[in-house]
């Protein structure tokens, strides 16, 4: 592919190709600097050297800024253009398009759990299809893990008791390499895996062959049951306790001035979590918290369960 740098990995994904020319500019541009610097040292020092008697060392000369003004000037605007680039393609990178599929991982010592929206599950081993979007929607069991992907160009610490999102177009069928990049304990270094970007028929295909009977959603729905959240959020409950039906991505008033929030995933993790943080206004603060009774990845079920449930009336 065009714009690829000899030193680093095949790129793979529709950042791969933009951070390839961000790090070759800086890298041109730091170089230059660094050459000029340089070259102007050594002219310096063999011009001015203690038996060059050529060199006129008692002439005295009144200082001008012209020079120091121009290239401190020149170097900022130069290097904040860089800034402002990576920054863009930062952003970029947190706010996926609208027709990303969600894809849930949670980071433990030592691997990483993965789970599709259809229920496949995959432990070390992301799949994925090609020229289609994705969006991670990651947290962390214990410790902080760093989830990335060299042939990507993306990486994304995965920190313990939050969510963090990140996505990826993958443009180039193939397997490409995961790792860790945060020291999280004594297994570190084996904690990799692999993310294969396949073709959409061949991924159809792996996705009916791994299927479970069940999609994250409906386990969610069934520990839903279970852990007797329907006795207050369900139809007809006793318990005066907000509607969950179209309550994902919509703005509610918390309690006690607390402002508002969007219900977003990180919202619904803590609202099951730390229900006190997210009181809602209207609402008696009665919900018990759940922590240390849910692990991470039936709270995730639970967090799909919800945003499967759309505006269907209560």
């Amino acid at each position: 592919m065009s714009g690829e740098l000899p030193f680093l990995p095949p790129s793979a994904s529709n950042f791969a190709g933009e951070f390839n020319m961000l790090f070759a500019g800086l890298l041109a541009i730091t170089g230059a600097v660094l050459g000029l610097v340089v070259l102007l040292m050594f002219r310096f020092c063999a011009h001015y050297r203690r038996n060059n008697e050529a060199a006129d060392r008692g002439r005295q000369t009144r200082k001008s800024w012209h020079w120091e003004v121009g290239w401190t000037t020149a170097s900022f605007v130069v290097f904040l253009g860089l800034y402002a680039w990576g920054a863009d393609v930062y952003l970029r990178e947190h706010h996926p398009p609208a027709t990303a599929q969600d894809i849930y991982v949670v980071g433990k010592q030592w691997m990483w759990k993965i789970e599709h929206q259809g229920g496949q599950r995959e432990i070390n081993t992301l799949h994925v299809a090609l020229n289609r979007p994705v969006r991670l929607v990651m947290t962390s069991q214990d410790v902080i893990h760093g989830f990335f992907v060299p042939a990507f160009r993306l990486k994304q610490d995965v920190v313990p008791g939050r969510y963090v999102t990140l996505w990826f177009d993958p443009d180039r069928i193939g397997t490409y390499r995961l790792y860790c990049s945060q020291f999280c304990g004594t297994d570190h270094a084996e904690m990799g895996g692999a993310v294969s970007v396949m073709a959409p028929g061949d991924f159809s295909t792996w996705l009916a062959d791994n299927a479970t009977g069940g999609t994250l959603a409906a386990r969610g729905g069934a520990l839903f049951r279970r852990v007797g959240c329907d006795g207050c959020h369900g139809a007809g409950a006793s318990v005066a306790a907000p509607s969950l039906a179209g309550l994902y991505g919509r703005r509610v008033a918390l309690r006690d001035g607390g402002g508002s929030a969007i219900a977003d995933d990180g919202f619904l993790r803590d609202a099951i979590l730390q229900p006190a943080q997210h009181a809602v206004t209207g609402y008696a603060p009665v919900m018990p918290s759940f922590a240390g009774q849910l692990d991470e990845d039936q709270v995730l079920s639970l967090v799909a369960y919800i945003k499967a449930l759309g505006a269907v009336p209560r």
